[in-house]
């Protein structure tokens, strides 16, 4: 070969790399990103709000309340708001009074989740009445996200919780009435309704929730639902918003119920929509004629939406000086 050619073929390597790499590069610059080029600013709600599940969450979002409204951050307002649920013995379905396993154990299951995206959960611990306040020291205290079984109530014995007998005299007689039969039939509405979750937001515009419950009454020993695991029972994104569950955890479970409504969320649905749309995963794919299924949520712009597979299922909203229940629409009417 020539060197005249030699230099030629050179010329049109180098100038041909040069395109490439130019139309690459100018690619980049000419083409900005959809996701950044259509992103919003959303002005945080800074009047505080707190939303709970079920009538219950009225006494709830009133302990929240005292908290929010003296100044406290959503984070302590909602386990204040939990644990006031969690104490109440003519509860079925959370802390002390809940109903036992077929064993006759009370077994409880709690998570919390605060606005920097820690977390903190427990699971089957028993003899404890405040499992969300232990959740809460898992997420202070510990590099770890949950704590189960022996090892929750040692870790919570080491807190300070007294160690206490979860059952009622009510619940007692409720169980021994239970082994005529010893029959698993849980009741849309009623043995599942009794979980709280509980979604708070202060007057910084900060999100964070809670959610504490016994699970299904007589369930296998060591069953545990939805309720402490994050992005089931409750997740929280501060900058999107946030969202809890009620009803059968094992249908959240296998949806990642909560993580699905915040994001959907985040891709510009409204929180009723998200909701919806959650519960529209569950009924595609599972038989959801014996089982419910609630949701709530809520934007970082402090709106709130609610969506449920059957009627029946209402929340607690303290929003705007008011402390109100709410119904809630269902896919069956």
């Amino acid at each position: 070969m020539s060197q005249k050619r030699r230099t030629f073929m050179g010329q049109i390597l180098t100038g041909g790399i040069g395109l490439g790499v130019g139309y690459f590069i100018g690619a980049k610059k000419e083409k900005p990103s959809p996701k950044d080029s259509k992103k919003k600013t959303v002005t945080p709600y800074k009047e505080g709000l707190a939303i709970s599940t079920w009538y219950h969450g009225l006494a709830a979002n009133n302990g929240a309340w005292d908290v929010i409204s003296s100044g406290g951050t959503a984070i302590d307002a909602a386990e204040k708001g939990a644990r006031i649920t969690e104490a109440d013995v003519t509860g079925r379905s959370v802390g002390i009074g809940g109903t036992p396993d077929r064993e006759g154990k009370v077994t409880l299951d709690a998570c919390i989740m605060d606005e920097n995206g820690n977390a903190g959960s427990v699971s089957f611990l028993q003899g404890i009445k405040h499992p969300v306040s232990v959740a809460r020291k898992v997420m202070d205290d510990t590099p770890h996200v949950m704590l189960v079984g022996e090892g929750a109530l040692q870790f919570a014995k080491e807190k300070g919780f007294e160690e206490e007998d979860l059952l009622t005299a009510e619940t007692r007689a409720e169980y021994k009435k239970w082994l005529e039969t010893s029959k698993y039939d849980p009741i849309i509405n009623i043995e599942n309704h009794d979980t709280i979750g509980l979604i708070t937001m202060d007057k910084n515009g900060d999100l964070s929730g809670a959610c504490t419950t016994s699970g299904l009454g007589y369930k296998m020993h060591g069953r545990v639902g939805d309720s402490p695991v994050i992005g089931a029972g409750l997740f929280v994104d501060n900058e999107v918003g946030a969202a809890t569950a009620t009803g059968l955890g094992e249908a959240v479970l296998k949806t990642c119920g909560t993580f699905l409504v915040v994001e959907l969320m985040r891709q510009g649905m409204s929180p009723n929509d998200a909701c919806k749309e959650a519960v529209n995963r569950i009924a595609a794919k599972q038989n959801y004629e014996n089982f419910q299924i609630g949701y709530i949520a809520v934007n970082k712009a402090g709106e709130v939406g609610a969506y449920s597979i059957h009627p029946g299922f209402d929340y607690a909203l303290h929003k705007d000086g008011k402390n109100e229940m709410h119904k809630v629409d269902s896919l069956v009417k």
